[in-house]
């Protein structure tokens, strides 16, 4: 069957298919991309690369520079009708991939992203906009979304609380995301993860950095290159023709919801790194909920998943910590509070990690969620989220009394009717406004 859901009905086995195939390259360290996609042009001098630069683009100016392994092919300044992210994929990147494949048949693809771009941004541009009145999956196969961190400096780039506005680099005048985010979001969305180089600290923080990345993405793929000796042949083979990518699983803070893995549950440190995973079924308290978060992540590089509230019932609530911010959002409704007719709008997929694991009383409500740090307790860490679970007395309370219960996240995360269908991503709600004044 097909990689992609648009693909045509005609595309029957993968070796049938004969359309050029497309890995997408992301990083946040240009050079250290740069020298993974010079690589696969010297072992392929066929292969076209694709890359633009975002510097004009508040101006609404792009350029993009296309090469292939025996030099320049094209250099050219785009005006767009709004300067941002998604025209750029709309108007010009998507455009030009479609273009390539038409007039290079055979020629296989490589997309490098500007170090802003999230690479999930660029996957629903290929599965939802339209070129020539049809998805790009028609002509060209998605093959994998690798993601290449550079050793020396990643740490430091999750640890850092600085955002792309202080460091101008945003993408937009209202870009106000965090460095850490867009590394975290570039690693956990790929299915293939190259780490390039050595840490300056030395092989230990180098072996360091490749457990972290395993238990921060345990669902990809994971190659570690000496940038001192690189063998293009080999990266080739690990790099393209892989087949990772896979459309029909979700972002990272809907992988829980739908039944795949969230994260690894390794509380034995190695090399220091701690990934531990708290589940449970019954309700936060608001308050000592509320009371706990920085506690609970000044350790963590990384948590993340979904959780309930006794005061409010009704909703996912995402949780998303890097760099030293929480975020939190809506994610909709659980299954358990829309009326039956309503189920069919929800992904079967959603329909069925539900069913495997529903519970009589609480339906699909739980708690998921992950922490991923260095030298963290987590039996600590464990016993500090279980204080915050509703006692045997307040469950028997009931609902009612749950949804009156002082709330100091009352407000942040509404539920609108639109969200009743699949959930909301978007988790722009910060918990410094969640807390009371």
């Amino acid at each position: 069957m097909s990689s992609s859901p648009q693909a045509p009905a005609h595309v029957a086995t993968a070796d049938a298919d004969t359309r050029p195939s497309l890995t997408v390259l992301s990083g946040f360290w240009p050079t250290t991309t740069f020298a993974v996609a010079r690589t696969l042009l010297a072992a392929d001098p066929s292969l076209l690369l694709v890359r633009h630069d975002l510097t004009g683009i508040r101006d609404g100016v792009v350029r993009r520079v296309v090469r292939s392994g025996t030099g320049i092919i094209e250099d050219e300044r785009t005006n767009l009708r709004h300067g941002c992210i998604s025209c750029t994929l709309r108007e010009d990147v998507l455009p030009t991939l479609v273009r390539l494949a038409r007039h290079n048949p055979g020629q296989d693809l490589v997309l490098m992203l500007p170090e802003v771009v999230e690479p999930e941004a660029v996957a629903a541009a290929c599965t939802y906009c339209l070129v020539d009145g049809a998805p790009i999956t028609d002509l060209i196969r998605v093959d994998s979304y690798v993601t290449v961190l550079d050793a020396e400096h990643l740490l430091d780039a999750l640890a850092s609380t600085d955002d792309l506005t202080t460091l101008g680099i945003q993408a937009a005048d209202d870009d106000n995301r965090a460095l850490a985010d867009v590394v975290v979001r570039q690693i956990e969305y790929a299915d293939t993860l190259v780490l390039w180089g050595q840490s300056r600290e030395g092989a230990f923080d180098t072996s360091r950095l490749t457990v972290l990345l395993e238990r921060m993405a345990p669902w990809a793929a994971h190659f570690r290159v000496d940038d001192d000796l690189v063998d293009a042949d080999a990266l080739t083979r690990q790099l393209r023709h892989t087949d990772r990518h896979r459309p029909e699983i979700p972002g990272v803070l809907a992988r829980g919801l739908q039944g795949y893995s969230l994260g690894a549950h390794e509380p034995e440190a190695d090399c220091g790194v701690v990934s531990t995973v708290f589940r449970a079924r019954c309700p936060f308290h608001p308050q000592r909920l509320h009371d706990v978060l920085e506690d609970v992540n000044a350790e963590m590089i990384r948590s993340r998943g979904h959780f309930w509230l006794a005061s409010q019932p009704d909703t996912v609530v995402a949780w998303e910590f890097a760099g030293g911010g929480l975020a939190m959002g809506s994610l909709g409704h659980w299954l358990v509070s829309l009326p039956e007719d309503r189920w069919e709008h929800v992904c079967d997929q959603r329909r069925l990690a539900a069913a495997l694991e529903w519970d009589p009383y609480y339906g699909d409500r739980h708690q998921h969620l992950v922490f991923i740090g260095l030298d963290v307790d987590p039996v600590a860490l464990h016993r500090t989220l279980a204080g915050c679970l509703l006692t045997d007395a307040e469950l028997a309370d009931g609902e009612e009394a749950w949804r009156r219960y002082p709330d100091p996240f009352a407000g942040c995360f509404p539920l609108g009717t639109e969200d009743l269908a699949e959930p909301d991503t978007d988790t722009d709600t910060d918990t410094e406004g969640a807390q009371p004044a």
